[in-house]
């Protein structure tokens, strides 16, 4: 590691030890990785839940060759107290990681950096290096591995064990997805290869792996049966880092003729496909501790037979077992699962999708028309206070030029329409703050919100709160060069941020984005001023149902309500007149709707026209106060 990189600090939680995994899973997750990585170059510090934990025990018994110090939660940086852990904290305390993903991408990219002959570690990010990239807020994929799975294992283990128990619905939901067919980059070339195989008829080899891979796993025979050997070629081709023999990659004339419709599918050999992930490495933990807990039980697994293929498959892969020595986790050699009587099995049309889809009929037509005279036949229409400062503006010209928006890589007249914006929102925040406050940027992108407000409220602390690595080193950037002392932050989701604050601030938060941070501001009984976005991304989630608000519930159904969203997103410039219009009263009909909900929790709440109004089609901003 080179003397220059600043030293992070890993911070994971530990609440007790259950058989070889440290609780909460979160942490067993990490420290495989980093056993997996081999990596170094964290400081790790255990936080435990109870102060009557031995640090003896912990250090020998869990953690392998790695080197952890035990920390109370009241000694944490102050920016990390304020996120759920895993946390990664650069030393100076400013710029934290939060939320498991996050951390465990980070982990790969610093290793990569730190040693980069190690690209089998950075192909753990797949394709376009976008493995569990997407916040577990709106990819299902991603809730499933980081959130819903092991907190399904936690209470799994943890319930009574004359309770008899079924299998949690997410493991099933897992088995099922391991069923599905694969869909990767250039899947037509190794549909037409495997259509290939199958004319030919050829035989599964016996083995797809090297001598040298072989040799980590002397005990462990390849028994394939469910797979042809096509995808296991591919998969351990990539991993051993050898080429795909030329008889399987020569395609036959008729094989080319071929309709893609007419190719056979892809069977997965990873939890996302052909390729060894970041997702496997989230997985295996919490599947090996459910099965030695089934185990244990006497369950049969018959249930289970691709999760028990790819967790025997998974053991193939170099270096799992070697980590999995270090982190103690006996690993379980599973027999071959053979196919269970149709009566036997469980039957995974019963388990639900975790967004299940609406299926009540839709009795209104055509656009939104129908729906906004339905609501106005109750007395709701969209209404807009006055805006409290329509003249307001920043002295734009003697601000410092990394305070100005129009720094970054941005259009004269966008970086115009971005200073209006930000007139609007600095002016708001500036009438509520009060010495002292804590203000929190939620979705700050580069920073163009808070960095403004760290620069004209030095009194209150700022938090800028991100997903985007990226967005949020441009932003630390621009606040190092502006030697900003009050501001942080935070590479999370926003479900991993749960420190106190004052007031909320989200410039164009998209979609259901704009209910998340109005739900942290209500938790938290902080004042928010929000700017929504993307309107048309709006949906049910695992957390939001649509309509918000009870008024808009007993009018319209969820379908109804979709069609606001929708017709809330034509508000472009380019649009005839009467169509923005419409787009502008649409807005403002799924904005009440919001302002309706937080009303129901105690606060006031204006919607306002930004001004100008031509600073944004997306214009609308509200504005709550407990």
């Amino acid at each position: 590691m080179k003397d220059s990189v600043a030293e992070e600090h890993l911070y994971l939680g530990f609440s007790h030890q259950y058989g070889d995994s440290i609780f909460p899973l979160h942490t067993s997750i990490s420290l495989f990785l980093l056993s997996y990585c081999d990596c170094k170059i964290f400081k790790i510090f255990l936080v435990p839940t109870s102060e009557d934990v031995d640090d003896q025990f912990v250090t020998k018994n869990l953690l392998g060759d790695l080197e952890v110090h035990l920390i109370s939660r009241c000694q944490l940086p102050v920016v990390v107290q304020s996120c759920c852990l895993p946390a990664v904290v650069v030393k100076d305390g400013k710029f934290c990681r939060a939320g498991l993903s996050v951390v465990l991408r980070h982990i790969i990219q610093k290793t990569y950096e730190a040693d980069p002959s190690k690209k089998d570690v950075l192909e753990l990010l797949g394709f376009k290096k976008t493995c569990l990239k997407a916040c577990a807020e709106v990819s299902q994929w991603t809730r499933l591995c980081e959130v819903s799975i092991p907190l399904a294992v936690e209470r799994f283990l943890m319930a009574s064990p004359e309770h008899c128990q079924a299998i949690p619905s997410d493991i099933l939901r897992l088995e099922r997805k391991l069923g599905e067919p694969v869909r990767v980059h250039n899947d037509d070339k190794i549909r037409r290869q495997k259509l290939q195989q199958q004319k030919a008829g050829a035989k599964p080899a016996a083995s797809v792996l090297g001598k040298e891979a072989t040799e980590e796993r002397e005990t462990v025979a390849m028994h394939q049966q469910p797979l042809p050997s096509l995808e296991l070629s591919i998969a351990f081709s990539k991993l051993l880092v050898q080429e795909v023999s030329d008889a399987v990659s020569r395609e036959a004339p008729h094989i080319r003729r071929t309709k893609t419709s007419e190719l056979p599918l892809l069977d997965h050999v990873f939890a996302e496909g052909l390729y060894f992930t970041l997702a496997d490495i989230v997985l295996l933990p919490c599947i090996h501790q459910f099965l030695v807990s089934s185990k244990k039980q006497g369950k049969n697994l018959v249930n289970l037979p691709l999760i028990s293929s790819w967790y025997r498959r998974v053991q193939e892969v170099p270096g799992v077992k070697k980590a999995a020595g270090k982190c103690n986790m006996e690993l379980l050699q599973l027999p071959e699962l053979m196919s269970a009587p149709e009566e036997q099995l469980q039957d995974f049309s019963s388990v639900p999708d975790e967004i299940e889809e609406e299926n009540e009929d839709s009795h209104f037509i055509g656009g939104p028309r129908p729906t906004m005279t339905k609501l106005m036949e109750n007395g709701i229409e969209a209404k807009f206070s006055p805006h409290p400062c329509p003249d307001w503006t920043l002295d734009w010209t003697n601000l410092p030029s990394a305070v100005n928006p129009g720094e970054g890589k941005m259009s004269r007249d966008r970086a115009l329409r971005k200073q209006q914006q930000l007139n609007n929102l600095v002016a708001t925040v500036t009438k509520l703050a009060k010495p002292g406050d804590v203000i929190v940027d939620f979705c700050s992108g580069g920073g163009h919100v808070g960095i403004v407000l760290a620069h004209m409220i030095p009194s209150c602390q700022v938090v800028l709160i991100e997903n985007k690595e990226l967005s949020l080193i441009r932003a630390k950037d621009r606040s190092d060069e502006l030697g900003l002392n009050n501001i942080w932050f935070i590479q999370a989701n926003l479900d991993y941020f749960n420190g106190t604050f004052n007031i909320g601030v989200a410039l164009h938060a998209c979609g259901v984005a704009t209910d998340m941070v109005i739900e942290h501001c209500v938790k938290a009984r902080a004042a928010f001023v929000i700017s929504p976005c993307c309107y048309g991304f709006i949906q049910n989630t695992v957390k939001f149902k649509y309509p918000r608000s009870h008024q808009f519930k007993e009018i319209l159904s969820y379908k109804e309500h979709m069609i606001l969203c929708r017709f809330a997103d034509q508000t472009a410039v380019q649009l005839p007149p009467e169509r923005r219009l419409i787009g502008k009263q649409c807005m403002g009909l799924v904005d009440l709707d919001r302002a309706l909900a937080a009303e129901e929790c105690n606060y006031s709440v204006q919607v306002i026209s930004m001004e100008p109004e031509s600073c944004s089609p997306k214009n609308n901003m509200f504005v709550g106060i407990p």
